[in-house]
């Protein structure tokens, strides 16, 4: 009999332990992002120069004739 006493009484420490340990509470801080702008420029000359050239090619085509 105080075998089957020391058994129960283990068994109910043992589930005790695994219950309460498994309790556990997590916090998560989130923090605010902060956001700038970006600034980005752009180079389009090239598209300018090339439109123009295509303008101003038929232009010169005619001059030249």
């Amino acid at each position: 009999m105080n075998l089957f006493k020391s058994t129960i009484v283990y068994s109910f420490i043992l589930t005790a332990t695994l219950i309460f340990s498994s309790c556990t509470k997590h916090e998560v801080e989130v923090k605010p992002v902060e956001i700038k702008p970006i600034h980005i420029t752009i180079d389009i000359n090239i598209k300018v120069d090339r439109a123009l050239d295509d303008f101003f090619g038929d232009l010169d085509d005619v001059q030249a004739e």
